[in-house]
């Protein structure tokens, strides 16, 4: 039995691991010769032999997210962990899953900075910066402080609920069909009509007249909803919205 100390095996997902301890079948220790070089304790033989014993550096979420070793953990059970675990996969998904990432544009030519692969590093910045608007489902956005912003970062990212994130979706883009924002149209008159979230605010001379008076209307409807929320919203949140 001691030859099997510094004996080498693969786990599961390729990862070479090596005994550097021997006690018993039951009790040995594994060291991972990757970059990190974590130590499981007191682990069982057969699981070695199996390559079943886990590695916190593996990447195991889609290829680029690993658990890391820190304080933050998975559980199963625990609701608030549930919910931090599941906006960090979730924000992987949206970029690297190829299966349902790249169906939705937005998040085409996206990253997760390097930092975020560690859900160490992700869950810090999570419970400084989670809070909770009402029954509102909370969104990460990473477009609010930088318009049109790539990388998902602690520096670009802050956490708003779903009803003011929205609002953030519609923009004065050009449709493929149509030389003109899909929030203005030409009327028979030649002027420009402009609505804002399915209600007229006026007619136009000009395209430029009707950009302003559509971002005049985002401007008011998001201090609209900034009041609305002011008792549950951080201040730094309210005023970056309403700095926007």
């Amino acid at each position: 039995m001691s030859t099997r100390l510094g004996e080498t095996k693969e786990n599961s997902l390729g990862t070479l691991m090596k005994i550097i301890r021997y006690e018993s079948s039951t009790d040995i220790d594994v060291e991972f010769l990757d970059d990190f070089h974590c130590v499981k304790e007191h682990q069982v033989y057969v699981n070695f032999k199996r390559g079943a014993i886990k590695n916190p550096y593996d990447k195991s979420v889609y290829g680029i997210g690993y658990i890391g070793e820190g304080q933050y953990g998975v559980s199963k059970k625990d609701p608030r962990l549930i919910a931090r675990y599941s906006a960090w996969r979730n924000l992987l998904g949206r970029v690297y899953c190829e299966k349902t990432g790249h169906r939705h544009i937005p998040y085409i030519g996206c990253e997760v900075c390097e930092e975020w692969h560690n859900y160490q590093n992700f869950s810090e910045w999570y419970e400084t910066h989670m809070y909770q608007v009402g029954t509102e489902r909370m969104h990460i956005d990473k477009n609010i402080l930088h318009e049109g912003n790539k990388i998902y970062s602690p520096e670009n990212c802050i956490i708003v609920p779903q009803s003011i994130n929205e609002i953030f979706h519609t923009s004065l883009r050009k449709t493929k069909d149509l030389d003109l924002p899909y929030t203005i149209r030409r009327t028979d008159s030649n002027r420009y009509s402009v609505l804002y979230r399915g209600h007229s605010v006026g007619v136009y001379d000009t395209v430029e007249d009707a950009e302003n008076a559509y971002l005049r209307a985002k401007r008011e409807y998001i201090k609209n909803k900034v009041n609305e929320f002011k008792d549950e919203l951080p201040k730094y949140i309210q005023e970056i919205l309403l700095n926007w």
